[in-house]
């Protein structure tokens, strides 16, 4: 337990996550990882979260629920469970369990002094949810942006998105209707990259700046300790094979095609170069679909395909639980950071990668502010793409750096001193911050 180190009043938040252990799912990181530390710094979590089963092909994480203390208060709400509208084609999270969770958040609301509301989840309608309670409770509230909520990527490149374009139509309407007021009644913004704060002054001139803070997710050394004696149930890499295993984990999706063809071409001038060499080499992608089984698309292999290395790809596009992906990063031989080709695009997978401390090639947009943050740094060998760049310049680079100069097998380091700021504790430390400020009113430049 974390020893409160302060002599202020604590303070109660209502963190409205309603992805949380023991469910697995990349938008519960941020209030998973505050929810240890928030006490030290003045406040009190409790947590706002749907019954696991509600949650569609979830993968369920039991050991994720001992990384935060036993005591911290978690309500569930329940709704309709898959089953009751997955037959007629419908399996919006929202549509089944938004009624049952604002229900439950008003309940705690009436009955509890709260005094502030944090939204961290990209289930975006719950922001919605800020402005009713706001103006019923009289609570101000703090939105997190851990992706765009409305997203104009797909459109302009002409680029079909997850979960198709009739999907997508659908979240953007409805998206373009609720943010402004969700928006507006906001006593603090943060996010994972600083382009979200110039797209929303873009999109709305009334829009200010100074609420607006950003606050990458951080990592927590103390899970690598749990990943490092941990052993999945059904390995989906022998590492123990005499291959060279170069592994990545997260979503990929058609926006990071320019990444991966970057690689992909590279590896395959080894492979003319160094034959015996090259095919030695397994590229690993894992859990790359957020959608269910049978659900789930791969988005590596197409690629793979079509540069004509399909043979030394794998992808598992099922999400798999927490700690087997980190297992799989501590015990590669080699880790892959692919972006996307949106610039605004901030992949928080960077900091496990980090922490798992082994040789990693980093390939974003020169942009991203990934590319910034591993400067910082100093980790990774760090390659970055802009438009109308030569790429076959660029992976000629990967060629030689990465493969026939060794780069692959040699590991840099990194900066433990600038780290400090992207562990859970930094982060949380910022966090706690801004919902000081929120509540004070005390608005300020980034």
């Amino acid at each position: 337990m974390i020893e409160a180190s302060h002599t202020k009043p604590m303070r109660k938040v209502l963190i409205v996550s309603p992805h949380f252990p023991p469910v697995n799912a990349p938008d519960m990181q941020r209030t998973r990882l505050a929810v240890p530390y928030l006490r030290s710094y003045g406040w009190e979590p409790v947590v706002l979260a749907l019954e696991a089963e509600m949650v569609e092909g979830a993968v369920i994480e039991p050991i994720l629920e001992d990384t935060y203390p036993d005591d911290i208060q978690i309500i569930r709400a329940g709704g309709w469970h898959p089953s009751a509208t997955r037959w007629a084609g419908i399996g919006s999270l929202w549509f089944r369990c938004g009624s049952a969770f604002r229900r439950a958040g008003e309940k705690l609301l009436s009955s509890e002094q709260f005094d502030l509301v944090f939204f961290s989840t990209t289930q975006f309608q719950a922001f919605a949810l800020g402005p009713r309670w706001k103006a019923q409770f009289g609570v101000p509230y703090v939105l997190d942006y851990q992706d765009p909520w409305v997203n104009d990527y797909y459109t302009e490149h002409h680029t079909r998105p997850p979960g198709g374009w009739i999907k997508y139509a659908l979240s953007q309407w409805i998206a373009k209707r609720i943010e402004p007021e969700a928006l507006a009644g906001s006593s603090g913004v943060v996010a994972v990259s600083g382009a979200y704060g110039a797209t929303l002054s873009e999109r709305y001139p009334w829009y200010k700046r100074d609420n607006f803070e950003v606050i990458p997710f951080g990592a927590a050394g103390p899970d690598f300790i749990t990943a490092r004696k941990h052993l999945p149930k059904f390995p989906l890499i022998d590492f123990k094979d005499g291959l060279i295993h170069h592994v990545y984990t997260g979503r990929c999706g058609p926006d990071m095609s320019t990444s991966l063809a970057l690689i992909f071409t590279a590896f395959k001038k080894f492979l003319e170069v160094r034959p015996d060499e090259a095919k030695r080499i397994r590229f690993h992608f894992i859990g790359t679909d957020y959608a269910p089984r049978p659900l789930g698309r791969e988005w590596a292999m197409p690629v793979a395909r079509k540069v004509g290395v399909a043979e030394f790809v794998h992808e598992e596009c099922y999400r798999v639980p927490y700690f087997d992906a980190l297992y799989y990063l501590v015990n590669a031989n080699a880790l892959v950071g692919v972006g996307s080709n949106d610039p605004t695009y901030s992949a928080s997978k960077i900091y496990p990668y980090v922490l798992a401390e082994r040789p990693m090639i980093l390939v974003f947009n020169h942009k991203s502010p990934i590319i910034r943050i591993a400067h910082e740094l100093e980790c990774g060998v760090r390659y970055s793409f802009g438009e109308g760049d030569d790429s076959g310049a660029l992976s000629a680079r990967i060629t030689e750096e990465w493969f026939l100069q060794g780069g692959m097998s040699t590991y840099l380091g990194f900066d433990r001193a600038a780290f400090g700021s992207y562990t859970a504790e930094g982060m949380t430390r910022s966090l706690a911050a801004c919902f000081d400020h929120a509540v004070a009113g005390d608005k300020r430049t980034p």
